[in-house]
């Protein structure tokens, strides 16, 4: 890149017995790097690619005199001369020489690690990586997700399904999906979906144990009800039931305590008792009478649902798609 004709000569000086020294064979002393240093390269390469302190000065917006006083500053932190210099004349030094020519293989890796990113915040690729709760990720999620996948083929999802979210930040995490109310935090929050609470048994539940007329009915002994532990207290939750504004609370019992949604699902369909199961994903099955919703007029309580992200600024584009996406599923759902 550089011609030998556009450098100088190094600079020789005297030891103190009198023998002539070149400058590139004195001692090097180990430099420990200064990052003010990275405000002067721009300003090298430039010069070096204008062939000028003007032309420099043009492409950086600088003046001639800034072009100057920048490597003259970056030449004082290095201890080097780079350029020699004159009215008429620039070139470099063999230090500059050799100075640039390691730069110019960093100059291209930062320009492709900046182009990685603007690719990152302009394009659908790379790995998403996110925390899911379990009833979510099986009811919803999993069975819509080949369309996300079809529409973006450089994308790569790692869904982690658990039933905390944990340090969305210091383990990797690019966004959570959880539901109920969330804690204080400094992630973005954005609520997804109001779901309703339901109260079911099977047919088969019913033919052998009978169907309760209202809520306080499944205090009694006769029933039999599957009970889900919350994850943030480690005990079942308790079944509560809402009619417009009036709330009522029953002290239900059960043998089976369970911390999976699906497993709660399946018991109920077999049979086992009376659970309370969020409405969305088991629409099919009331549909078929495979469950029956018990009281109707009792199924006005919600559970939200939410999404969370790091920062509202600079969202990646594959993170921007999945929020979309999930947008989408959301409004399918309302």
């Amino acid at each position: 890149m550089y011609s030998s004709s556009g450098l100088v000569e190094s600079v020789v000086y005297r030891n103190p017995i009198g023998a002539v020294v070149s400058e590139m064979a004195k001692p090097a002393n180990k430099v420990s790097f200064d990052p003010r240093l990275l405000t002067g390269i721009p300003v090298v390469m430039a010069v070096v690619d204008a062939g000028s302190f003007v032309g420099a000065g043009q492409a950086l917006g600088l003046s001639q005199s800034g072009v100057s006083r920048a490597i003259q500053r970056l030449e004082q932190r290095l201890g080097a001369r780079l350029f020699e210099r004159n009215a008429k004349v620039i070139r470099l030094t063999e230090t500059g020489r050799q100075f640039c020519e390691e730069l110019v293989p960093l100059k291209a890796r930062l320009e492709e690690a900046a182009e990685k990113a603007v690719l990152s915040a302009t394009s659908v690729r790379g790995r998403l990586r996110v925390n899911v709760d379990p009833t979510f990720a099986r009811l919803v999620l999993v069975p819509r997700l080949n369309v996300f996948l079809a529409a973006h083929p450089h994308l790569q999802i790692e869904l982690v399904v658990r039933d905390t979210i944990g340090d969305l930040i210091g383990e990797g995490f690019d966004a959570a999906v959880r539901f109920g109310e969330p804690a204080p935090s400094s992630l973005i929050i954005r609520r997804l979906l109001q779901v309703r609470v339901l109260t079911c048994a099977s047919p088969r539940y019913l033919s052998r144990r009978g169907r309760p007329e209202s809520p306080r009915d499944l205090a009694k002994d006769q029933h039999e009800c599957l009970l889900f532990r919350d994850p943030t207290t480690r005990t079942p939750f308790p079944w509560e039931f809402h009619h417009g504004k009036k709330i009522i609370t029953v002290p239900v019992t059960g043998r089976l305590i369970l911390n999976d949604a699906l497993t709660h699902l399946e018991a109920c369909v077999a049979g086992m008792g009376v659970a309370q199961v969020f409405e969305l994903g088991i629409e099919a099955l009331l549909k078929h009478g495979k469950l029956v919703n018990l009281f109707p007029d009792w199924s006005d309580e919600h559970f939200p649902l939410y999404i969370y992200h790091t920062s509202r600024h600079f969202v990646p584009a594959k993170l921007r798609a999945f929020l979309d996406f999930l947008g989408t599923l959301a409004r399918d759902r309302s």
